[in-house]
């Protein structure tokens, strides 16, 4: 490995601190947590991510065969244990992706859409609830996943996730491989890597390659 892309506990509290437009009444009420996430798999002939937590700790970690199935993604916990599913909506002219807790295809926690007029606007996706029959808008997501610039807001417009460019020591900075994400404390780290994934199905440049499930 050519860099060292996961931090160490010596900079924990300067990173946490890089986001200068985290709502005080948001992150006085415990750590933000910054995770870096490495777009590649740890396993051979896989596509993916892996995600470190600021003492260079595995989180989460995704571990797709590049011929495998490209509408379903399992996002798992160090150990393996999936935490949640992501599964493309059939029959959908848009991008509309199904999330489910663990691996079940039943009662999805959350939609996630990518406006029709996307490229007339700062909106990159909506995430919808559904948790009974309100369909109440949970998230909106705005930015440029291509400049790892990337603001995840509740429905209440508070700032609750950020993806932004990773800068190593001495201003080296990092390719788009490796970025960082900002977890507000009430955001569920889980479903903020879940977003995460989703913009690169949505946006990412090598389409071609996208997550397919692990065999």
């Amino acid at each position: 490995m050519p860099k060292k892309i996961y931090p160490n506990s010596t900079t924990t509290a300067a990173a946490a601190t890089e986001s200068t437009r985290i709502p005080k009444q948001i992150s006085d009420k415990q750590q933000v947590e910054v995770l870096t996430v490495w777009k590649k798999s740890l396993l051979f002939n896989c596509n993916g991510f892996t995600v470190f937590d600021t003492n260079g700790n595995l989180v989460f970690r995704v571990d797709n065969y590049r011929a495998g199935n490209k509408t379903e993604i399992f996002l798992m916990d160090a150990s393996g244990k999936t935490l949640l599913t992501i599964r493309r909506k059939k029959l959908s002219l848009t991008d509309n992706w199904m999330v489910f807790d663990g691996e079940t295809s039943v009662n999805p926690r959350f939609l996630v859409k990518k406006p029709v007029n996307f490229l007339t606007t700062k909106d990159l996706a909506h995430v919808i609830s559904c948790q009974g029959n309100s369909k109440e808008l949970m998230y909106e997501i705005i930015g440029s996943y291509a400049q790892r610039c990337v603001a995840v807001y509740d429905s209440e417009k508070r700032l609750v996730g950020e993806i932004q460019r990773k800068e190593a020591k001495a201003g080296v900075t990092f390719g788009g491989d490796v970025f960082k994400l900002i977890v507000q404390p009430e955001f569920d780290q889980a479903v903020a890597m879940a977003l995460v994934i989703l913009m690169e199905q949505m946006f990412g440049l090598k389409r071609s390659s996208s997550l397919g499930r692990l065999g």
